[in-house]
C-alpha cells in the first residue's frame, strides 16, 4: 500500500520580502493608494506595519509639499497652501482629521469613559468637531503660508518634517499605552497590540533622516523635544479619561503633533533661527 504523499513544508517567506509587504500594508492601512493583491491582510500584518507608520510621514509629508511647491510656482502662496492640504487630505481620506474631529465630541461631550467612548464611535459630527477642525485647519494654513514666507524650500521641508514627526510619536503612543476599547468590531482592532521592540526601533530609523532636512537650521531639531513632551502629555489625558487610547486618539495626536511641530519651526523661523 502507497504511503500518502506527504505537503513539503510551507516556504518561509524572505525576511525582505517580509519588510516589503508589512510596507504595502502601511499604506493599505493609512493612505488611499492601491497597493498589489499579493500584500494580502491580517490584523496581525496590519498590527506589525505600523513601524512603518513614520514611513507613510515621507510619503504623505512629500506629496503635500510636493502640491504646494509646484502650486506656489504659479498661484498665490494661500491657495497654494489650500492645494497641499487638499492633497494630504485626499490622499489620507482625512483618516487622521476624522479622528481628530471624534475626539473633540468625545472628550468635549462625554463625561465618563463609555459615553466618551460611544459619542466618539457616532459618525455625526457634533459642534466640538466642527470647531476643532476650523481651529485646526486654520492653524494649519496660517502656519504653512508664513513658513513658506520665509523660503519655499524651507517651508516644504518643514511639511514633511512635522509629518514624520508626528508619526513618529504616535508610535510611541502604541508602544507604551493601551487599547481602551473591548469591542472586537472597532475598524482599528489591529491597533490593540502593542508595538515590539525591533517594530520600535525600525520606526525610530524613519525619523532619524529627519535630521537632513533642519540641517541648514538646527534649531528646528528643538521640535523633537518639544513634540514628544506633548506627546506624553497626550498620552496621560487619554490614560486618565479612557483608561488608555482608541485609533480615535492615535489620529487626533497625530494632528495636533504635525502642528506643534509646524509652530516650533515657525517660532525659530521668526527668530532668525
Amino acid at each position: 500500500m502507497t504511503a500518502p504523499a506527504v505537503p513539503p513544508p510551507a516556504r518561509r517567506e524572505h525576511r525582505l520580502a517580509t519588510e516589503v509587504r508589512l510596507g504595502f500594508t502601511a499604506v493599505m492601512f493609512y493612505t488611499r493608494l492601491p497597493v498589489p493583491a499579493w500584500v494580502g491582510y491580517s490584523d496581525a500584518q496590519a498590527s506589525r506595519s505600523i513601524r512603518y507608520f513614520p514611513a507613510i510621514g515621507w510619503l504623505v509629508g512629500g506629496v503635500v509639499a510636493g502640491t504646494l511647491g509646484l502650486a506656489a510656482w504659479v498661484l498665490p502662496v494661500p491657495v497654494a497652501v489650500v492645494l497641499g492640504l487638499a492633497a494630504g487630505v485626499l490622499l489620507t481620506g482625512g483618516f487622521h482629521e476624522d479622528g481628530f474631529a471624534d475626539v473633540c465630541d468625545g472628550f468635549g461631550g462625554g463625561r465618563d469613559k463609555q459615553r466618551t467612548l460611544d459619542i466618539m464611535k457616532d459618525s455625526r459630527l457634533g459642534a466640538y468637531a466642527v470647531l476643532g477642525l476650523i481651529l485646526l485647519f486654520g492653524v494649519k494654513f496660517t502656519a504653512l503660508a508664513a513658513l513658506t514666507g520665509f523660503g519655499v524650500w524651507g517651508g516644504l521641508a518643514a511639511v514633511v518634517f512635522a509629518h514624520v514627526l508626528s508619526r513618529w510619536c504616535v508610535v510611541t503612543i502604541m508602544a507604551g499605552g493601551t487599547y481602551a476599547r473591548d469591542d472586537a468590531s472597532s475598524k482599528v482592532k489591529a491597533n490593540a497590540r502593542p508595538v515590539s521592540g525591533p517594530g520600535l526601533v525600525v520606526a525610530t530609523l524613519w525619523l532619524v533622516p529627519v535630521v537632513g532636512l533642519a540641517w541648514w537650521h538646527p534649531w528646528w531639531l528643538v521640535a523633537v523635544p518639544v513634540a514628544y513632551l506633548v506627546r506624553l502629555g497626550l498620552g496621560r489625558w487619554f490614560r486618565r479619561r479612557l483608561g488608555g487610547y482608541t485609533g480615535d486618539c492615535l489620529g487626533a495626536a497625530q494632528q495636533i503633533l504635525e502642528v506643534v511641530t509646524l509652530l516650533v519651526v515657525l517660532g525659530c523661523a521668526g527668530a532668525g533661527l
